[in-house]
């Protein structure tokens, strides 16, 4: 469900050895979602106890997430899709018109040392739906590369009097 991103090279030491033992850790991946309308940011772990990082809680609960893949010519994105427990998040996206301006963190942490980011990501919030027990989303970036460098361009059906 999970695919590994960075190369081994760039995890720590204790992260290379539980990826590479037959009895291994799995590492912890950890949403952190944040928005204007929000006093502090949502934060939420894949696993099954919470964990503490940087002073912060990250609620245990049940989300799946395929990550950004680092292909040429593409842009990154994401989908991510979090169990509606407790009717929070549902509550905060109502309020914020879907979650538009979000932002979403993905860190990569392992058990034995939260502390140590393995890796992380933001992305941008962007097409959310919800139902009674899911909320999804894309993860991603805007398209700027692709779009107009100018708002206007002269040609002879915008600036006639020029040609």
């Amino acid at each position: 469900m999970f695919a590994m991103i960075a190369d081994m090279r760039d995890y720590s030491t204790t992260s290379r050895r539980g990826m590479n033992a037959t009895s291994g850790f799995a590492p912890l991946l950890c949403l952190e979602i944040s928005h204007a309308d929000l006093s502090s940011p949502i934060r939420v772990v894949h696993d099954n106890q919470d964990v503490t990082h940087g002073g912060n809680t990250f609620v245990a609960i049940d989300f799946s997430i395929d990550l950004p893949d680092d292909q040429d010519r593409q842009i990154p994105s994401a989908q991510v899709g979090i169990d509606n427990v407790g009717r929070e998040l549902t509550k905060w996206l109502e309020a914020s018109n879907g979650g538009e301006g979000a932002t979403c963190r993905i860190l990569q942490l392992q058990r034995v040392d939260p502390e140590v980011v393995e890796w992380e990501c933001i992305l941008d919030f962007k097409n959310v739906k919800m139902d009674l027990r899911r909320v999804t989303s894309q993860l991603g970036f805007e398209d700027l590369l692709s779009s107009p460098g100018v708002l206007l361009t002269y040609r002879p059906e915008t600036a006639p009097g020029s040609f």
